[in-house]
């Protein structure tokens, strides 16, 4: 008996095998060739758009390439990875139905379970979706000189999570990147260094414009300063009346990082110029007026007065 019910239990699962192979494994295996097609094709086209812009970028002299690339690289690789976790998802679930495996729990599980993380790392993500969006809009390469709430410093790296800057005295300051409220990019595409010039009041301000005008074409001549200064200087006029001096404001537009530089060997300049030309650059200064000469005769014969009359 117990012989009879064994090979029946064995005829039937190799009857319920046999048809599961000819009517499901058929179309499981079209499945998942579909979906390595769609992933190699998914692949090749993010590959071909790289390409595409980091090339576009290499043609424009204005752009970094190197920054570029790796932008370009971190944006595309996390495009492509969400994208083959959804497919990956979807191939398992499909699989499991293949089975006769009900995914209604599962779903429902996964459901709970990602609304928990979701509650949970709401930060993290926040921090994800901010570093992601910032690499995307380009706000902000490593390398450039920026304000970030406040702080001031050489970004020295960008990732999905935080945002690194070292300030002038060598202190590295990390922001996540969902808590970056604002955000000053001073070395985007271009700089410029803006020059506030005091010059006493008693100098013809024309004279003091024109010379201003030739120190900087001068030093846009040089050929040490030529491939910084992109453009030549502006002299804006007067900006403004001063306690001691009026102050003249002209700017100078320079490559990303080059307008301190620039900005420094100007005011050099500027100052052995002025000096030359007899032109005082003004300092505080206060003149105080009496009212009445004081003369200490007079005074003695006050003290002399009021003496005699007690």
């Amino acid at each position: 008996m117990d012989q009879l019910i064994n090979s029946l239990f064995w005829t039937e699962l190799l009857g319920s095998l046999q048809t599961w192979l000819i009517t499901e494994l058929p179309g499981l295996l079209i499945i998942i060739l579909v979906v390595l097609i769609v992933m190699r094709l998914i692949k090749f086209t993010i590959n071909k758009v790289k390409r595409s812009l980091i090339k576009r970028a290499d043609e424009d002299e204005n752009v970094d390439t190197q920054e570029v690339e790796k932008r370009v690289n971190t944006l595309m690789g996390i495009t492509y990875g969400v994208v083959r976790i959804v497919i990956l998802a979807v191939l398992i679930m499909i699989i499991l139905a293949k089975f006769a495996v009900n995914i209604g729990p599962i779903l429902a599980s996964a459901g709970i379970v990602g609304l928990a993380l979701g509650f949970g790392a709401q930060e993290l993500v926040r921090d994800y979706i901010s570093g992601f969006f910032m690499l995307l809009e380009n706000q902000v390469r490593v390398g450039d000189v920026a304000i970030i709430n406040g702080t001031g410093g050489l970004v020295e790296k960008i990732e999905l999570r935080t945002i690194s800057l070292r300030d002038l005295s060598g202190v590295v300051h990390i922001f996540q990147n969902g808590k970056v409220n604002t955000l000053s990019n001073m070395t985007k595409e271009w700089s410029a260094i803006v020059l506030d010039i005091g010059v006493a009041y008693k100098e013809d301000v024309e004279r003091v414009m024109k010379i201003i005008k030739d120190v900087g074409d001068e030093l846009q001549s040089d050929p040490e300063f030529s491939d910084k200064i992109i453009a030549p200087i502006e002299v804006m006029g007067l900006d403004s009346f001063g306690d001691s001096a009026l102050v003249i404001r002209a700017r100078i537009k320079t490559k990303p990082i080059q307008q301190w530089f620039t900005g420094r060997e100007f005011r050099k300049r500027l100052k052995k110029v002025f000096d030359r030309e007899n032109i005082e650059i003004p300092f505080p200064h206060r003149t105080v007026y009496w009212g009445e000469e004081i003369n200490p005769l007079k005074l003695d014969m006050k003290k002399e007065q009021g003496a005699g009359t007690k």
